[in-house]
């Protein structure tokens, strides 16, 4: 999130502790926060494919080392 656009939403939170937001600021707070949120979940979920893609051993594998252990 850029500096410009959390300033811009600490403004919007201090009019609404106010109580004087208007209905346009209102909308545009939703639009700004609903932004942050889906770049977010964009960026969570490149991730969770990411940390998929690794290989799985096989179970002969794992048995192989649970041997050399013992």
């Amino acid at each position: 999130m850029t500096p410009e656009l959390q300033s811009k939403i600490i403004i919007l939170r201090q009019k609404a502790n106010e109580g004087t937001l208007t209905l346009d600021e209102m909308k545009e707070a939703i639009v700004l926060l609903r932004g942050s949120r889906r770049s977010a979940s964009i960026a969570s979920e490149t991730s969770r494919r990411t940390k998929a893609r690794k290989e799985v051993k096989s179970a002969d594998e794992l048995l192989g080392e649970l041997e050399g252990l013992l």
